[in-house]
């Protein structure tokens, strides 16, 4: 499957409605950045699994661009948590840059591992990492905020894959993240924003940045459960 400009618009209209969670990303699909008009792309592939998971920013990033690739998926069978397509690509050595996981992008057939460097490669060549070194370190700054907080909530251990909790355990520390941490956290990402927006909406100077993308992936990638208590956190 080879993404377009065409369906970009059926994207943007299934994920404009989570802008919601922060005005700080109430932008990000408004338009793109200046600086891809003259941009062009290698032959790019990205494998993952058919879900959001740990390739959605690196996707999200490509649809801002408009930017052409292949989005090659391992379709997991309903009920199995099995996809014997990844095991395929496993076996073959496709994955090995990897550590044989995914994500895995290919750049005119150069394997990249890693979710984040897949990331900051795409928004560093796709133009979303600012106009200089400086700049790029702060996008980078603030991206790694936004990694601090999942990896707080993960040290929470509320979630269904935890199982060193009781139920009445993992509610107390549910309620503890929703109702104190994560809004202490994103008020503390937010006083960071401020010092580097430009322009009401974006996030890092006036046009769409890897921020944008890493603030709306982290207000966003939570289950449906959670998407009530993380709005009002936010």
């Amino acid at each position: 499957q080879t993404h377009t400009s065409d369906n970009k618009k059926l994207f943007l209209a299934t994920m404009k409605t989570a802008l919601a969670l922060s005005s700080m990303a109430t932008a990000l699909f408004s338009g793109t950045s200046s600086a891809l008009a003259t941009t062009t792309t290698p032959n790019l592939e990205l494998k993952y699994f058919g879900a959001r998971g740990a390739a959605e920013p690196a996707r999200i990033l490509l649809a801002l661009a408009d930017a052409k690739y292949t989005d090659t998926r391992f379709e997991i069978e309903p009920g199995t948590m099995k996809a014997p397509d990844f095991l395929v690509a496993k076996e073959s050595g496709e994955l090995v840059m990897n550590l044989d996981r995914a994500p895995v992008l290919l750049v005119d057939g150069t394997s990249l591992g890693q979710s984040k460097a897949i990331e900051r490669y795409l928004a560093k060549q796709l133009g979303f990492m600012g106009q200089s070194d400086l700049e790029y370190a702060q996008i980078d700054c603030i991206v790694e905020h936004c990694r601090d907080v999942k990896d707080a909530q993960r040290r929470k251990g509320f979630s269904a894959f935890h199982r060193d909790k009781t139920d009445e355990e993992k509610a107390t520390a549910r309620r503890e993240w929703f109702d104190t941490d994560l809004p202490a956290w994103l008020e503390k990402i937010e006083k960071a924003v401020q010092l580097t927006s430009g322009k009401d909406g974006y996030a890092f100077g006036m046009e769409n940045s890897y921020v944008d993308v890493a603030i709306f992936s982290l207000l966003k990638d939570c289950g449906d459960t959670d998407m009530e208590d993380t709005l009002k956190a936010a």
